[in-house]
């Protein structure tokens, strides 16, 4: 099993005054209230993120030009236009 380590979120001070009071008037730390909500933001919002998984697994064909440009945005034209890639 990997081990998880924990690292800061960034948001603006409105939000986290939401979060500060939210926790405080629930009485659960800011870190359970901020992930008990984002488990139910995407519970509720399952078949669009499953949606969305979806469409950029059809973009996988197996090979390496489609990973690449699946994580960088890079259009497979414009990976051919500036040279291509190696699949060895």
């Amino acid at each position: 099993m990997a081990v998880r380590s924990t690292a800061p979120l960034k948001v603006d001070s409105a939000v986290d005054e939401l979060i500060t009071d939210g926790a405080h008037f629930l009485g659960m730390t800011k870190k359970d209230l901020v992930g008990e909500a984002v488990r139910v933001y995407l519970e509720l919002r399952r078949t669009e993120l499953r949606e969305a998984m979806l469409a950029k697994l059809r973009r996988l064909d197996g090979s390496l030009k489609s990973s690449v440009s699946l994580l960088t945005g890079i259009s497979p034209e414009d990976i051919d236009r500036l040279g291509g890639i190696s699949e060895d």
